[in-house]
C-alpha cells in the first residue's frame, strides 16, 4: 500500500522546503502519493495543488483583513479535504497563520498524524506558542540544531534536519568572473548591500543604507557597490537609487533569465568583500558564502518597544545564535542610523577575518557536509509514522 502524504506551503519558502522533502520521500518511497497545496517546485514532484498557493502569501494586518473571509474559507475547505481523504500524514510547512488553523480543526475530527516543518522561534519570544502548537501537532521538523528542546518540552516530537542554506550551490570561479566581466567590476572590490526582500522593508532601509554607504565610500574610494534585489521589489530599490553613491550596481533577476539570475546572486555573494544586509535568513546565505557583514533593521516605534520587552535574546542574527558567538555587529532599531551603521562597516573592513571562524562552524552545526535537509527531514517522518 503507498504511502499517503497530505502536504501544504503558503509561501515561496515553503514550496522549496517542501519539494526537497518531497523528492526525499519520494527517494526513499517510491509508491508515494502527494495531496495538498504548493507552489511550482512542489508542483514539479506531483502535487497537484488544490488551489494556487499565492492565494495563501499574505502578510501583515491591512493586507489579511480585505482576504480574511476567502482564507478563512480556504483554512475550512483545506482541513474538510484531509479529514475526508484521510492520509498517513498530514505536513504543513511554515505559515503558522494557515497551518495550525488547518491543523487544529483536523484534530479535532479525526486522529490523522501531523507534522509541522519549521519549528516556531519560541528561543525568541512568545514561548507559550509551543504549548499551544502541541494541542494539534505531533511532530516538528526543526532547521535549527538548538530547537527540539523547546518543543519536546512541549509535548511534541522533534528532529533537527538541517537548514537548506547548506544545500545551496556555491559560485565557481568561473561565475565569479563572468559576474564580474558582465557588470563591468574589474578586480574593484564590492560592498554588497541587500535592504530586504518586502517592499516595507526597502521603504524603511534603503535611504538609511544609501547615507551609511555613502558613508563608508567616502572612505574607501575604491569600493564599489553591489545591491542584488529581490524580484518582487527591484522597482522600489531601483527607485531609491537615485541618491546613492554613483558606482552602485543593481542586480535586477526580472530582467535575467532564471539560471543566470542565481548564477549572478551566488556570485555577488561570494566575490564581495563584506556586506551590509537587513536582518533575517540571508545572514546564513552570506556565512555560506563567506562574506562578512554587519546586519541592520528598524522598525516603527510601538513594534519595537513590544518587541524590545518581549524578546528572550540579545541577538538577532541567526549566525550569531547558531554559533555562540557576537562577532556580527548589529544595528537594530533605533541603533539604525547611518553613522552607527558606517562605524560597523569600517570596523568590519578593517578586520574582515574576525567572523570567519563563526560563520563556518555555523554552516557545520546547520548540517553542511551531511545528507541533505530534504531527505533528512523525510527520514525523520517516516521514521516516526504508526508501524
Amino acid at each position: 500500500m503507498s504511502l499517503r502524504v497530505f502536504i501544504l506551503a503558503g509561501e515561496p519558502s515553503g514550496d522549496r522546503l517542501g519539494g526537497a522533502l518531497m523528492a526525499g520521500l519520494r527517494q526513499l518511497s517510491p509508491d508515494v502519493t502527494f495531496d495538498g497545496i504548493g507552489g511550482p517546485l512542489m508542483q514539479e514532484l506531483g502535487l497537484t495543488s488544490r488551489f494556487p498557493m499565492e492565494e495563501l502569501s499574505v502578510m501583515g494586518i491591512a493586507e489579511v483583513l480585505p482576504k480574511y473571509r476567502h482564507l478563512k474559507r480556504r483554512i475550512r475547505e483545506t482541513a474538510e479535504a484531509v479529514i475526508a481523504t484521510q492520509p498517513d500524514v498530514m505536513i504543513t510547512i511554515d505559515s503558522p497563520d494557515f497551518s495550525l488553523r488547518v491543523a487544529k480543526l483536523v484534530k479535532q475530527a479525526c486522529d490523522v498524524r501531523t507534522v509541522h516543518y519549521v519549528a516556531p522561534s519560541v528561543w525568541a519570544w512568545r514561548p507559550k506558542r509551543a504549548q499551544k502548537m502541541a494541542k494539534c501537532i505531533d511532530h516538528v521538523l526543526a532547521l535549527l540544531p538548538f530547537e527540539p528542546p523547546y518543543m519536546t518540552a512541549a509535548g511534541m516530537d522533534c528532529d533537527f534536519v538541517g537548514h537548506p542554506v547548506v544545500n545551496e550551490l556555491l559560485a565557481t570561479e568561473a561565475e565569479i568572473a563572468a559576474f564580474r566581466e558582465a557588470y563591468d567590476l574589474g578586480d574593484a572590490p564590492y560592498v554588497l548591500a541587500l535592504p530586504g526582500s518586502r517592499r516595507s522593508e526597502v521603504g524603511r532601509l534603503a535611504p538609511i543604507f544609501g547615507e551609511a554607504i555613502q558613508n563608508f565610500v567616502l572612505k574607501h574610494p575604491d569600493m564599489r557597490v553591489v545591491v542584488p534585489a529581490a524580484a518582487p521589489v527591484a522597482d522600489l530599490v531601483r527607485d531609491n537609487l537615485q541618491s546613492w553613491p554613483e558606482n552602485t550596481t543593481l542586480l535586477d533577476p526580472n530582467t535575467l533569465d532564471k539560471d543566470t539570475a542565481k548564477a549572478h546572486k551566488r556570485a555577488a555573494f561570494a566575490g564581495a568583500d563584506l556586506a551590509l544586509a537587513a536582518s533575517g535568513t540571508v545572514s546564513l546565505e552570506l556565512a555560506q558564502a563567506q562574506t562578512p557583514m554587519v546586519i541592520a533593521y528598524t522598525f516603527n516605534w510601538l513594534t519595537w518597544q513590544i518587541m524590545k520587552r518581549m524578546a528572550l535574546i540579545d541577538t538577532a542574527t541567526l549566525v550569531n545564535l547558531v554559533s555562540d558567538t557576537r562577532v556580527v555587529p548589529e544595528c537594530l532599531g533605533p541603533a539604525c542610523q547611518p553613522d552607527l551603521i558606517t562605524e560597523k562597516l569600517n570596523a568590519v573592513a578593517a578586520n574582515p577575518q574576525a567572523q570567519l571562524e563563526a560563520m563556518a562552524l555555523t554552516m557545520e552545526r546547520l548540517g553542511q557536509g551531511r545528507e541533505a535537509p530534504g531527505l533528512r527531514a523525510a527520514q525523520a517522518v517516516l521514521a516516526r509514522l504508526p508501524q
